[in-house]
């Protein structure tokens, strides 16, 4: 048994795999997932887990160049921006698009984690970076 880090053996599988400039998505509940791409569906129930667990978690094992968020998070749920930026620490840039072109983007992520997150726009599409 793994003793640390992500026990989900399927993200820590897709991470593990990801190369320069692969993308996966973070998102809630109602991200619409692409035909061909990957789900890993994480959501139990209304709030678990929350976007902001699995985030944290991925980013402990995902070196990130960038981030893609929606440009509406900021105008639907401005509280949620806050807390992201609090979350990301200026470790890498937020970059907003719109919901509809972070939708077309997410066709060429390696896979969408779906969250159990309620919250409106909370989806993040994570570009990795390397480690030298």
């Amino acid at each position: 048994m793994k003793k640390i880090g992500l026990l989900h053996g399927e993200l820590s599988k897709v991470i593990a795999e990801m190369a320069h400039n692969d993308m996966i998505l973070i998102g809630d509940a109602g991200m619409p997932v692409p035909k061909g791409v990957q789900l890993i569906d994480l959501a139990i129930s209304n709030g678990v887990p929350g976007f902001f667990d699995v985030l944290k978690a991925v980013l402990g094992e995902l070196r990130v160049a960038e981030g893609i968020i929606g440009t509406e998070m900021s105008e639907v749920s401005p509280n949620f921006k806050k807390e992201l930026e609090e979350v990301v620490k200026g470790e890498f840039i937020l970059k907003a698009i719109s919901h509809e072109e972070l939708k077309k983007l997410s066709c060429d992520v390696k896979a969408v984690i779906r969250t159990g997150e309620f919250t409106p726009y909370a989806n993040i599409i994570l570009k990795s970076g390397v480690l030298f």
